[in-house]
Order: C-alpha cells, then structure tokens, then sequence
C-alpha cells in the first residue's frame, strides 16, 4: 500500500471506481478516524457514529463507479457524512411522531375499554336494583326509562292517575340510587344515575 501515498487524488478516485480494494482502504484509512470524530461532535452516541460512517463508506463502495466525478474528496467526504447525520436525526423526528401517534391510539383505545367495563359493572348494578323493585313500580320505571313514555302515556296505559305515577317513578328512582350507592364510591351513584335514571 505504500505506493499509495504518492498517488493523487484523482488517480485514487479512479483506482476505487475500478473496484480496486487496496485503495478504498486507503481512503478509509486515511478518513475514517477524523470523519468519526466529526460525526460524535454532533452525536453524543458512539456506536451510531460508527454506524454513519461505516454507512458512508459501504455507500461509496457500492456507488464507486460515481467516485470520479467527486472533484475534492475532503469535502464530498464530510459533507456525506452531515447528510446521513441529518437523516438520522430525522427519522428519530419521524420515529418519535410515529410513537407518539401509536401511544395516543393505545391509551384512547385502552381508555375506550376501561369504559367499557365500567359501563357494563353499572348497568349490572342498576340492572339488579331494578329488578327488586315492586312489580308495579318495576312496569313503570322501565315505561319511563326504557320506553321513553311520558307521565301522561303511562297513566293511560295502566289506567292509574298520573300522581300516582309520579310517586312510583319517584321511589323507584330513590331506591336504585340509594343502591348503587351502597355498593360504590360517587363516581358510581353520579355514572349510575346520568345513566340509568335519564330525566
């Protein structure tokens, strides 16, 4: 390789575009270790410096035919190695807006689960107070909750006045919050009640 030193640059460009491997290694040799510093100036992480130059340099190989029309090596070289630096950080950018995309669906969609299940131990609640009511006071409250019927249309249909509708609805209602509310914290008497007792 010693024959080397005395080559110029243009005639080493063209020996590494004639695939000769004698001098590519040359040129890594006499590169490599200032293109790392350079590199690491700007990133803090060892190994990926290694990487972006070995990068540089496995670009070179495999496009050494293009080599001779770099008119000043020096440049080409560092310049080269700015550009995958700066490609690197930018799919870090692209990569950290990609997680953060993939965190906000995981918690909406984990978020969407938990009310989920929370809905569903609710309704289970509500469901079995209801059921305990009085026949009566059963017919009505679903009437009004589950048919959406008015006062007025519940007291036609079970011939009964309209007071006296209102009062079973009433204590109905008392009877299931007072329920839930035996059987869990506020959130759930205040969830039960926005929704199962709709007004």
């Amino acid at each position: 390789m010693g024959h080397l030193y005395e080559t110029d640059e243009k005639e080493l460009l063209l020996l590494i575009s004639k695939g000769d491997r004698a001098a590519f290694s040359f040129l890594y040799n006499r590169y490599g270790n200032n293109l790392l510093r350079f590199v690491s100036s700007f990133c803090f992480s060892k190994e990926v410096s290694e990487e972006i130059v070995q990068d540089l340099f496995v670009k070179i190989w495999s496009q050494r035919e293009d080599i001779i029309y770099v008119t000043a090596i020096k440049p080409y070289l560092y310049r080269s190695a700015k550009n995958l630096l700066l490609n690197y950080v930018r799919t870090l950018q692209k990569e950290a807006r990609v997680l953060e995309v993939i965190r906000a669906d995981a918690l909406q969609t984990t978020n969407h689960i938990e009310d989920e299940v929370i809905y569903n131990e609710y309704y289970g609640i509500a469901q079995t107070a209801i059921d305990l009511l009085p026949v009566k006071r059963k017919m009505i409250f679903k009437m009004r909750h589950d048919d959406d019927l008015s006062l007025d249309e519940i007291s036609e249909r079970l011939s009964i006045s309209k007071s006296v509708v209102k009062k079973q609805l009433y204590s109905g209602m008392h009877f299931v919050r007072e329920y839930l509310n035996k059987r869990g914290d506020i959130a759930t008497l205040f969830i039960g009640i926005l929704l199962y007792l709709k007004r």
